[in-house]
């Protein structure tokens, strides 16, 4: 038996032959290690691309998403200083993201631990499995860009309050295709 696998839809303006073969669009469900991986390589081979595409709004922050497969989506996002996403977590999936410039504030929390902090500069990365809550903000007086990933795909976020309301456990939201 034969199994085909069907071209991952990518961004027009991002055309470097790279991206594809480091999406494997054969696997269906990638690890925090290998979402980690794929960033830091996509930050940092594919730079050149990435600032064609990036563009920076005050009034909200801007996204544009790079990769689509069966097993994972990948993001460009860029933040302002003091942008920032609503505390949240990513529905059951993991996740990464790699800082392509600037630097990056992030407050996590798995359930039942405490709310930690950590700041990302250029060429940091981080995969973190289906637990993670985090809210994550642009920080230092530059803009910021960062390339993300996650798996399964086009799984919801759920928003929190704070970080002080992640539930004792995250269960996982049905993927929507």
């Amino acid at each position: 038996m034969t199994q085909s696998v069907v071209r991952p839809e990518t961004h027009p303006e991002l055309t470097d032959p790279l991206l594809i073969d480091l999406l494997h669009p054969e696997r269906l469900l990638w690890t925090p290690r290998e979402l980690a991986e794929l960033t830091r390589t996509v930050a940092t081979e594919l730079t050149g691309g990435l600032r064609r595409i990036l563009r920076f709004d005050a009034d909200r922050r801007w996204w544009a998403r790079l990769a689509l497969t069966d097993g994972v989506e990948l993001w460009l996002l860029s933040w302002l200083p003091g942008q920032r996403t609503a505390p949240h977590d990513h529905g059951g999936a993991s996740g990464s993201f790699t800082v392509l410039q600037g630097e990056l504030a992030e407050e996590y929390r798995y359930p039942g631990g405490p709310v930690r902090q950590r700041t990302h500069v250029v060429g940091d990365g981080i995969g973190f499995g289906a637990g993670r809550a985090h809210q994550v903000t642009g920080a230092g007086a530059t803009p910021s860009a960062s390339v993300h990933a996650y798996s399964p795909p086009l799984v919801a976020t759920r928003q929190y309050a704070s970080l002080a309301d992640i539930p004792a456990e995250i269960p996982p939201i049905p993927v929507t295709r």
